[in-house]
């Protein structure tokens, strides 16, 4: 993460159904004659607006996708997938994504936050935990808080997966859903599956796996690593293999900034077949003086620990991660100047500490060397992670000598050091927007 040293009822199949306002906006009704294509922008009679427009000349517009009608909000943008399949899926800008992402999205190195956006994509082989609905059923859709502020329906009329996330309030995204409307004008014919992104193996030249029996099982290692925003395509790590022996998975959380289409159990098994190893990290709630939205507060700072705690184990088991396994929670900077905001930081730490030792794994901790890693390395009276993952953009590949913190914390093999920030670089034909890490410390 990005760090600087300072650190009712719905009419199923009426094409007719009049869309309801959202977020304070109204649509219209489709104009007369329409017919449905698989992917097409749709708006009132005369108001029609091109592709990536968030509206047209004169107010919002409504999308079509495999016949559900989405009305857009002003301002929002829309991305055709297919159209676009570099696209980033992205969690911090208020958008619609139709259909599926390419195998290797272009996202920067890193995104945390949320906003108010709408994934919908075929429904398909992917394991994703979601609630099925009928098309009568969501004009009273409820979307309750959650711990990660994301939910997945699936659509069985329109054939579709709708994953929507929010920033703080669940109410938004709430009235835009309610808001969709299914046409009729799309028939479910029998369910293609989803292409696999994991059930093809490409051999590389000079690609090395693991270096000798159990090496994949060792708790630590030492090497050079990278992370990014989303996890890349299995041919994308196999080409990055060379030249790397770590790389991070984002797994979940309130704060985590992109869709992760590639991330699944199978994903993770097979780049650790690779001989990659990995250091899964859980973006959740972020200190009450950072400059996320998504905050725990200090009456709910120890609560709110536990939870993450929960929530992240939950995610890694889904991912095939075992017990015993780090997990790092990522805590963005914050003002070290703000003692009550400090309390509530190493309070939460704390409590994500000893919830997740409870539950099985080993918990560890990501921050900017200035703030995070350095307030936990001074307290007293609370539990302590296990290993830590601290920004210092220096750009200095070294894990100890840092004018920040005292050489003899966290150690031996307890350290990863985020040393240089969002830059691209290209391996094996293949290039990447990447954050740089040195590694002598704990992994999966």
């Amino acid at each position: 993460m990005r760090h600087v040293v300072l650190f009712g009822t719905v009419l199923c199949g009426v094409a007719a159904a009049p869309v309801l306002a959202v977020l304070g906006t109204a649509a219209g009704r489709p104009a007369p004659g329409e017919t449905s294509a698989l992917t097409r922008d749709a708006a009132p009679a005369g108001n029609a607006a091109p592709a990536g427009d968030a509206e047209g000349p004169r107010g919002p517009r409504v999308v079509e996708y495999r016949g559900l009608r989405i009305p857009v909000p002003a301002g929002w943008e829309v991305h055709h997938l297919e159209r676009d399949p570099a696209r980033c899926v992205r969690y911090d800008r208020r958008a619609v994504y139709l259909g599926r992402p390419g195998p290797q999205p272009d996202c920067p190195a890193r995104i945390v936050g949320r906003t108010e956006a709408v994934h919908v994509r075929p429904a398909g082989g992917d394991r994703t935990s979601r609630t099925a609905v009928r098309g009568d059923e969501l004009a009273t859709l409820r979307i309750p808080p959650t711990v990660d502020h994301e939910m997945s329906l699936a659509l069985p009329e329109a054939g579709v997966t709708i994953t929507g996330v929010y920033g703080t309030d669940p109410a938004r995204l709430q009235r835009m859903l309610r808001a969709a409307r299914l046409t009729g004008n799309w028939s479910a014919g029998p369910r293609v599956p989803e292409p696999s992104r994991t059930d093809v193996r490409r051999e590389t030249p000079g690609a090395p796996e693991a270096s000798e029996p159990g090496a994949k099982d060792k708790k630590w290692v030492r090497g050079k690593g990278f992370d990014t925003c989303t996890a890349p395509s299995l041919a994308t790590m196999r080409a990055w293999r060379p030249s790397f022996e770590v790389t991070n998975i984002y797994i979940g959380g309130a704060a985590r900034g992109c869709a992760q289409p590639n991330l699944t159990k199978a994903w993770v098994r097979e780049v650790r077949e690779m001989g990659y190893r990995i250091t899964p990290t859980y973006v959740g709630l972020q200190a009450p003086c950072g400059s996320r939205p998504q905050r725990f507060t200090a009456k709910n700072a120890a609560r709110q620990g536990r939870k993450a705690a929960v929530d992240a184990a939950r995610k890694a088991k889904a991912l095939g991660i075992p017990e015993g396994a780090p997990i790092y929670f990522d805590m963005e900077a914050y003002d070290i100047g703000k003692r009550a905001c400090r309390a509530a930081v190493l309070r939460f730490v704390d409590n994500w500490v000893r919830k997740l030792k409870d539950v099985g794994y080993t918990p560890c901790l990501y921050s900017s060397v200035k703030s995070g890693i350095r307030d936990v390395g001074r307290a007293t009276g609370i539990s302590k992670p296990v290993a830590i993952w601290f920004a210092h953009w220096d750009g200095k590949a070294k894990v100890y000598g840092d004018r920040f913190i005292p050489d003899h914390w966290w150690r031996p093999h307890r350290r990863i050091k985020q040393y240089r920030g969002d830059h691209r670089e290209r391996h094996g034909g293949v290039t990447l927007n990447i954050d740089s890490n040195i590694v002598d410390g704990r992994v999966y």
